[in-house]
């Protein structure tokens, strides 16, 4: 199949099984993700997979939760707006369950790190995942919080460590090993789409080494998601790609090389804090359950989580 082919609104209610009207509910709640070729609305087929991954993991949460255990158990304030949590991780998505199983109407929006900034300084989105590294200080997060929401003071809690690296072929034929490894001439990568937290720390890394995006083979070959352009790598279109060592695993014929353990942290508004929706957020996120919801699954490191590391 031709992953890059745009499918129609009908196509995918096909490979669905459900109404387009559905699919258009799907696209108001930010659930899908489709883009617009003049007036017409498409799909790539990632997108598509990508809502199934999805879908599947919420089901799988709610299949193994007949009841909510004591310490997911909040109250019964049923909230009336929905609570909007941004970003692309599947941890999220486990979260907005729960916060559901708890009465609160928890929505998705599937973008990238710096667009969720954006969104939650616009006020479209309650709360947003980020996982941007500053080249200059080190630091994850703070010094994007502090630019994008000026004026604005806001809460950092960690949610959980992850490492990012390179995806490479299976045995790692052509040694890339190192960021400048990904200039030779040789060497061919396909990337994530801007504002997205591994397109953020290629650009910072390749702004420290004084190289341009035009010098890299493959650096304006964008794509959505870590699984696509890990896909992309095992199937020989690219020789490497920037995504987290959890990806790695599900893909075959890869290898993995840590480059860079990241922290991926939730951003709230301070004035929000204390709101049912976030306190609520919180009491899940610090549960025993929910840390032994991941505590077997590689990739996460749930040290620390729900601990409120700064304000802005």
């Amino acid at each position: 199949m031709d992953h890059n082919k745009g499918l129609s609104t009908q196509q995918v209610a096909d490979i669905l099984h459900v109404s387009k009207s559905t699919i258009y509910d799907l696209i108001k709640k930010g659930e899908i993700t489709s883009y617009k070729v003049g007036r017409k609305v498409r799909f790539t087929q990632e997108d598509v997979d990508d809502y199934i991954a999805r879908a599947r993991s919420l089901q799988a949460a709610s299949a193994a939760k007949t009841y909510l255990p004591n310490d997911l158990m909040v109250g019964a304030n049923q909230s009336s707006q929905n609570f909007i949590i941004c970003g692309q991780d599947v941890i999220l998505d486990v979260l907005s369950n729960y916060l559901r199983l708890n009465g609160i109407s928890a929505l998705r929006a599937y973008i990238g790190s710096y667009d969720s900034l954006v969104s939650l300084y616009q006020g479209k989105v309650q709360v947003t995942a980020s996982h941007l590294w500053d080249g200059d200080t080190d630091e994850y997060n703070v010094p994007y919080v502090r630019r994008l929401l000026p004026g604005i003071p806001a809460v950092v809690i960690h949610l959980t460590c992850r490492v990012q690296g390179f995806y490479v072929a299976k045995g790692n034929p052509k040694n890339i090993r190192t960021w400048s490894d990904l200039a030779r001439d040789d060497v061919a990568m396909i990337n994530r789409e801007k504002g997205a937290g591994s397109r953020v720390l290629l650009d910072e890394n390749l702004r420290l080494l004084g190289l341009s995006g035009a010098q890299i083979n493959g650096y304006y070959n964008e794509t959505s998601s870590h699984l696509t352009v890990a896909s992309a790598v095992s199937s020989g279109e690219a020789d490497v790609a920037i995504g987290n060592e959890k990806i790695a695993r599900q893909v075959d014929n890869i290898d993995f090389i840590p480059v860079k353990k990241e922290r991926y942290q939730l951003i709230v508004k301070k004035e929000d804090l204390n709101s049912h929706e976030v306190m609520t957020m919180l009491k899940i996120i610090r549960s025993a359950t929910f840390k032994k919801e991941f505590a077997n699954i590689g990739g996460y490191d749930t040290t620390d989580i729900g601990q409120i590391v700064a304000e802005t």
